[in-house]
């Protein structure tokens, strides 16, 4: 399991946080009409989780981040795949659901892909973006993992039903 990283104090990121996020999304607005977002629930062969750790957001995460403008779902997903992880895919993917994260934006959905079928020739080095990532069991998710990065698993693994929204 990863060492928890030297981040930011989490007093001043829990307080920078939420106006990072208008902040970007303010960029957003005017950049593009909706924002998408693709998100992968990466398994390996004991159904452990891929996770990610940021620089500038609280939480473990699904890897993933924003489709591009002119750039294919498949395409940012390939792309933040290895940008987070070093996870080269080489089968196809299949995907989980489309979720309205409107806790983020009004405007924000996000695809969320099973992966089984990757390449990874090992974890990539902490930087500025990824400060920790790792493989976890479904039992021991570090405790900081997301709401939304839980009920994802909980669907793909537990079978639970499927929710419209990131998270409840």
């Amino acid at each position: 399991m990863p060492d928890k990283p030297t981040n930011l104090p989490q007093s001043l990121r829990s307080r920078m946080e939420p106006w990072l996020r208008r902040l970007f999304h303010l960029y957003w607005r005017f950049a593009r009409g909706m924002t998408l977002g693709v998100r992968a629930v990466v398994l390996d062969r004991e159904n452990r989780v891929f996770l990610v750790l940021h620089s500038y957001v609280a939480g473990w995460h699904l890897p993933g981040g924003g489709v591009e403008v002119g750039e294919s779902i498949l395409d940012g997903l390939t792309r933040e795949l290895w940008e987070e992880g070093r996870i080269e895919l080489v089968g196809q993917p299949v995907l989980h659901g489309l979720f309205f994260n409107s806790h983020v934006s009004i405007r924000d959905h996000v695809a969320v892909y099973v992966v089984r079928q990757y390449r990874q020739d090992r974890l990539p080095e902490p930087n500025r973006e990824i400060t920790a990532c790792g493989f976890f069991a479904t039992d021991a998710l570090p405790e900081d993992t997301t709401a939304g990065t839980r009920l994802r698993i909980a669907e793909v693994l537990e079978g639970r039903p499927r929710l419209a929204t990131w998270r409840q």
